[in-house]
């Protein structure tokens, strides 16, 4: 037997429990909630439907994480579903959610947030949000262009500025986003209780039923809520870098899922208080600051600006963090570029995964091509977690008398139900919407002449 001279790269082991959580509340709570209420109305224009739906998300996201905190404490490394789909079905699936995540889940998700900040920076600085170009470079001249505008520049300097914070190191990193999610938390949970006790809004509008839902209709809502629960795995990527992953994993978990599922109850039965179900359905822009103008009056502006701020600010900061270690760990099994597998000497960061993914985003953020790429690409998150959640089937078969310091609750009902609805959610996608999932299947298997390619260099 020999062994390598050159031992695989890794990870220091340095977030607890609240630093895992943190990431989940921040990568989890970020433009969704803002602006795909209405959508979701639109689907079921029934206030106690409305409020179920969100509950059904909430619910499945909690049992999808405890399945993966099993995941994380049995297989304590970086990546995520990455790890969990290649031990279970091998790697072309571990590879293609990698893919996916690098494309769009990750980049993507970082340059569509990261140009609604300007937006709401421009009510302090106004012409943060310009979107005039001051120049373009053509790649594809009528198809493909880079634009400068005072609007990509702002969104460019977040990026960036938050990857040179996790550049150099957990420890920095770790403090910006326990104080994101902080401030985060804090101002929802200040502006539901002002709402709810000052505000001027109905209780009855949260019974109202204003049309008939279909069941269809229902999963079709329960997409666009899944995508905007998305991100509750986020502490599994990190399992590498958390302590004692057995104990805190779980804990992470736990506490970061329940904290956004009572946050999302709360805002969108705050939204029915002060909103109709049937105007919710046609509202443009934020929904949070239509209801903060009604609540507040001529200064919620100001004060929605610094929430949307900061919400949008730790959405980034938490996917800059999360997103990096799957390409690390991709690269570290040769699935990606050799360097993404390295770790900073000094900083103990996966440097190169973090500039890798930080350059594809700021791409996206110059080309105005993040938003198409993340619709059509939304029904992967169910797919692949309802494919990780049955990796942990597969593995308790696989592998019985492993030590699992974690055990989910309620095998094998629990797990299996939210396998169920995953495939459920992304069968009635392609049914009801088959341009936007077929769209988005084609760039998942585009995905598989890259493995090709990586797996040939490999085997050199």
């Amino acid at each position: 037997m020999t062994t390598s001279p050159h031992p695989a790269p890794v990870l220091e082991r340095r977030l607890g429990p609240f630093d895992g959580a943190a990431i989940i509340v921040s990568n989890v709570i970020g433009a969704g909630i803002l602006f795909t209420p209405p959508v979701i109305a639109m689907d079921v224009p029934n206030g106690p439907l409305y409020l179920a739906v969100w509950l059904a998300g909430g619910l499945l996201a909690f049992a999808g994480a405890m399945a993966y905190a099993e995941l994380a404490a049995l297989r304590p490394r970086a990546g995520g579903e990455y790890v969990y789909l290649r031990d279970a079905f091998g790697p072309v699936a571990a590879f293609l959610t990698g893919w996916t995540s690098f494309v769009a889940g990750f980049s993507g998700a970082i340059a569509a947030v990261a140009l609604v900040l300007p937006f709401y920076l421009s009510r302090f600085a106004p012409a943060a949000g310009n979107t005039t170009p001051f120049f373009t470079i053509p790649i594809i001249p009528g198809t493909f262009e880079l634009a400068f505008s005072p609007q990509t520049i702002v969104a460019l300097a977040l990026v960036w500025g938050l990857a040179f914070v996790h550049v150099r190191g957990v420890g920095p990193g770790r403090v910006v986003s326990n104080l994101l999610a902080t401030l985060k938390v804090s101002a929802f949970v200040l502006f539901i209780a002002w709402g709810f006790g000052f505000g001027t809004g109905d209780a009855e509008r949260l019974t109202e039923a204003a049309a008939p839902v279909s069941a269809a209709g229902w999963f079709l809502a329960l997409l666009a809520v899944g995508f905007t629960y998305s991100g509750w795995n986020a502490a599994s990527y990190v399992a590498e870098e958390i302590r004692d992953p057995g104990r805190n994993a779980p804990r992470a978990f736990a506490l970061g899922t329940a904290a956004v599922i009572a946050i999302y109850l709360l805002m969108n039965a705050l939204y029915l208080y002060v909103v109709p179900v049937t105007e919710l359905a046609t509202l443009q822009g934020s929904v949070l600051d239509v209801v903060a103008d009604r609540l507040i009056g001529p200064t919620a502006g100001n004060i929605m600006g610094v929430v949307g701020i900061i919400s949008l600010a730790a959405s980034v900061n938490a996917m800059t963090f999360a997103g990096p270690r799957v390409y690390f760990a991709m690269a570290r099994d040769g699935m990606f570029f050799r360097g993404a597998s390295a770790v900073h000497p000094r900083y103990r960061t996966p440097t190169v995964s973090i500039l890798a993914q930080t350059a594809w985003a700021s791409l996206l953020v110059l080309s105005a091509k993040a938003d198409a790429l993340i619709n059509y690409t939304g029904f992967a998150i169910w797919l692949f977690s309802g494919l990780a959640v049955a990796a942990l089937f597969v593995l308790r078969r696989r592998e019985p008398n492993a030590e699992r310091p974690f055990r989910t609750w309620g095998y094998p009902i629990v797990p299996g139900l939210y396998a169920l609805v995953a495939l459920i959610v992304v069968v009635n996608g392609l049914v009801r919407a088959p341009g936007p999932t077929g769209a988005g299947a084609a760039i998942i298997l585009a995905g598989i002449p890259v493995y090709v390619m990586f797996r040939r260099r490999s085997v050199r």
